[in-house]
């Protein structure tokens, strides 16, 4: 082969390298301004401005439609405390999920079934209320109470739900001792609540 085709053959080459180059760069270049995209939704959503936080947020993999979900997940949480969920602990997530405006049917609806047909990571949750405290934190100070005091009580009512026939056992050692995490997770944000919280546990034992 003459050098005029070998140097044709590298250039060939050379060139089929620079455009796989450009077509990577192009392709990371498309993904990061997708993840920007991502990232400011969920701070307009949130009123979180913490990069950390938002960072922690697409690493759960919420979305726009999927953070109504994220306030369910310390209930679903609780549910499995004692290893498995409870019908009477299903019906009343879904409900509160319904109140929502979740539906069974709905992409994120079934979402939460899942979640509660097979158990959540521990690792999920403790990241999701490390990112809950951080949007309770963003939140104008009535708006953090009443949401801290809801989401307590929901997390204490679903305990209360697995209550055996008729209601009647008594929270269980378990789900006492998560109930306490996620109200000391919450204190900075509401001390009074989770206070209220922790001595609703007390009379319980």
């Amino acid at each position: 082969m003459s050098n005029d085709g070998l140097t044709a053959r590298y250039r060939a080459h050379e060139e089929r390298h620079f455009q796989q180059i450009e077509r990577e760069l192009i392709e990371k270049l498309r993904k990061l301004a997708e993840e920007n995209a991502r990232r400011r939704t969920l701070s307009e959503e949130t009123g979180v401005a913490d990069p950390a936080i938002l960072t922690e947020l697409l690493a759960l993999g919420y979305t726009r439609e999927t953070l109504a979900l994220l306030h369910l997940v310390p209930l679903v949480q609780v549910a499995w405390a004692d290893g498995q969920v409870s019908d009477r602990e299903q019906q009343l997530i879904e409900d509160i999920a319904l109140a929502r405006g979740i539906t069974k049917d709905s992409s994120i609806g079934r979402q939460l079934q899942r979640w509660l047909a097979q158990r959540p990571p521990d690792a999920d949750f403790d990241r999701t209320m490390h990112v809950i405290s951080a949007i309770l934190q963003a939140r104008p100070d009535d708006e953090r109470t009443k949401t801290t005091q809801d989401l307590l009580a929901f997390c204490t009512a679903v305990a209360d739900a697995s209550g055996g026939i008729l209601g009647l056992r008594r929270v269980s050692p378990g789900e006492k001792q998560l109930l306490a995490r996620i109200a000391a997770e919450l204190e900075q944000n509401h001390r009074a609540a989770t206070q209220s919280t922790v001595a609703a546990l007390a009379r319980r034992a």
